[in-house]
């Protein structure tokens, strides 16, 4: 009871490290499995014994007999069936030809490369050391999120890595599954007709129960068959029923199974899928704790003496120095990426979760079998996945330096709210060449915002999510202009410190527009006026006008005009290359000379006195 008590505790406080040190959760979970494991039982324990002890003399231990195989095998099919909700097929054909090129041509370049360096490194037969390079094609946003997340880099690189984790993943996971699959039917004695028989029996029934599946459960979903409360229970021991039956009828095809359910549900026009997601991500997180633990510490130190040898660090380096710089090299080539992008998306290829995952479920299952040299798969992939994920947290932020990809100024603009007015002065700036990125969780505003060719996230203000965008590493300006005084104000209390780096406004409600103090003013998107105020002005000229000032004179006149016309607002004052909110011009005081005062609504003749 206390060691598995022991194993979530320790699994929940890694997770948290994790967050609060802004790495990989896979680290400090593999660094503890390790510790109360095979270390501990060297080191530590007088009689040999390791604190946490999965399996023991094959019947002893926290999952005796095959108890441990059966748990990461229901584990490993759940964190399979939340990747393929995530994967969108639109999501593939919209992320550029350089993506769709590293998750297809750039994995195949690393799956063979790395398979024939394993086979001449290590002596492993082909099938083994395709299984293993299989399995390393994998990384995942889970390590890729962390490590970016405080590098401010151009759009571009952030896109293609954040991309190519959240695609890969289920891909991945998909091309190990057949791997292992293929080379399970061929039962060590080649490819004979026979294997080829049950390996088309396993992708049959794989995917035909995924499919049907998939369907029945978002029939019964959309017709409201199941009640909301059951909701997420029932997703859950369908998936369980989905991989427990396919095994039944074709065994080894229950991981397909799985993958092709949740594609076709995330793909689907499923209505309580993002509240499923929210349920299988928390879950996975649970699972993810107890299991790397579990697994890191059912690692014997025989097993980690495997990899002290010189071919580990070979094999290490080239797969890091050599294979993924040739596969991102090939993928890009005749891209608008630069060289030095180039340099860091290749530096930048960290393993994942389901990596280790998989491998350690497969690598116990081939153990079982007797299979020559399923000893190694385990450990390696383990070696790899560390090895990559502690070079990258240490290393990527200075190489972002060094190869001069690392943003040394933030000027993108996050709008908070996508109203009419919002996307009217969002077109504005980007026309001026500003990166301009508008969120808003009302998908209609969203779709009008991408429709008009802006840069629009469908997002909650209330998600700690927005902050692991990885995409909006080089945002500087925060501005809430949303219809909620809520919204707003919860953007600026909250997002300040992640996205206003050179200043966070946003629009007063009518009672601060009233009775707030010149200090408080500084912090309003407008002088004087409300979200009302703004639409007013937008209803009357959904038009940004422009005059041009040469005087504190001509500015002060232009800004007590404005006052007074309710159905104008002024928004901002462009000096050169700069562009400025009234605020922010005030604030630092430049030279009245040669500036540009843009204002919404109501065209104005400022010759009025």
């Amino acid at each position: 009871m206390i060691e598995l008590a022991g194993i979530i505790i320790l699994g929940i406080l890694a997770q948290w490290v994790a967050w609060k040190l802004k790495i990989p959760a896979i680290l400090p979970l593999i660094l503890i499995g390790l510790l109360v494991g095979p270390i501990a039982a060297t080191y530590f324990s007088e009689d040999g014994t390791k604190w946490i002890e999965p399996v023991w003399n094959g019947e002893k231990g926290l999952f005796p007999g095959e108890s441990l195989y059966y748990f990461v095998s229901l584990a490993i099919s759940i964190i399979l069936f939340e990747g393929g909700l995530t994967l969108k097929r639109s999501e593939i054909k919209n992320v550029g030809p350089v993506i769709t090129k590293l998750i297809t041509l750039g994995s195949a370049i690393t799956f063979f490369g790395a398979g024939i360096l394993a086979h001449y490194i290590f002596d492993l037969g082909w099938d083994l050391s395709f299984l293993f390079a299989g399995l390393i094609i994998v990384t995942g946003p889970t390590v890729i999120t962390p490590i970016l997340r405080n590098i401010p880099l151009k759009r571009d690189i952030s896109t293609v890595l954040k991309w190519e984790g959240i695609l890969i993943d289920p891909i991945g996971a998909l091309v190990a599954v057949l791997v292992f699959e293929f080379i399970s039917v061929g039962g060590g004695g080649g490819f004979t007709k026979t294997a080829l028989i049950e390996f088309g029996k396993i992708l049959l029934f794989g995917t035909t129960f995924g499919f049907t599946f998939a369907h029945a459960l978002a029939y019964a979903i959309n017709k409201k068959l199941i009640p909301h409360y059951l909701l997420n229970v029932v997703s859950l021991s369908t998936v369980l029923l989905v991989f427990v039956e396919s095994e039944v009828f074709a065994h080894e095809s229950g991981l397909l199974a799985v993958v092709v359910m949740g594609m076709v549900l995330g793909n689907g026009k499923l209505k309580n899928l993002k509240e499923l997601l929210y349920f299988k991500e928390s879950l996975s997180v649970l699972l993810i704790s107890i299991l790397f633990i579990l697994l890191a510490a059912n690692i014997n130190m025989n097993d980690l003496m495997l990899l002290y040898t010189w071919k580990t660090a070979t094999l290490f380096a080239i797969i890091v120095f050599v294979i993924r710089p040739l596969a991102v090299f090939a993928s890009t080539m005749n891209s608008k990426l630069k060289l030095n992008e180039k340099l860091f998306i290749s530096w930048v290829g960290p393993r994942g979760i389901v990596a280790a995952g998989i491998a350690s479920l497969f690598g116990s299952k081939l153990l079982k079998e007797g299979v020559e040299g399923a000893e190694y798969i385990t450990p390696l992939v383990f070696m790899i996945v560390l090895g990559t994920v502690l070079l990258n947290a240490t290393t990527a932020r200075l190489f972002a330096k060094m190869v001069g990809v690392f943003l040394k100024s933030s000027d993108a603009i996050l709008f908070v709210g996508a109203s009419n007015p919002s996307r009217l002065i969002a077109g504005y700036l980007r026309d001026k060449g500003k990166r301009i990125v508008l969120i808003d969780s009302n998908k209609y505003f969203i779709e009008q915002a991408l429709e008009e060719d802006l840069e629009a996230i469908i997002m909650d203000i209330y998600d700690d999510n927005l902050t692991d965008n990885i995409e909006l590493n080089d945002v500087g300006y925060l501005i809430a202009i949303s219809g909620s005084d809520a919204v707003n104000n919860h953007a600026i209390m909250n997002f300040s410190k992640d996205f206003g780096e050179h200043g966070a406004y946003k629009i007063a409600s009518s009672v601060e527009a009233k009775n707030a103090t010149d200090e408080q003013r500084k912090t309003f998107f407008t002088p004087n006026d409300d979200f009302i105020n703004l639409s007013e002005a937008f209803r009357e000229s959904p038009v940004i006008h422009e005059v041009s000032i040469n005087s504190k004179e001509e500015y002060q006149n232009a800004i007590k005009l404005l006052g007074k016309e309710e159905k104008s607002i002024p928004l901002f004052i462009e000096k050169g290359d700069d562009i400025l909110l009234i605020a922010e011009f005030e604030k630092l005081g430049l030279e009245m000379k040669d500036l540009v005062l843009s204002y919404l609504g109501k065209e104005m003749d400022f010759q009025e006195k």
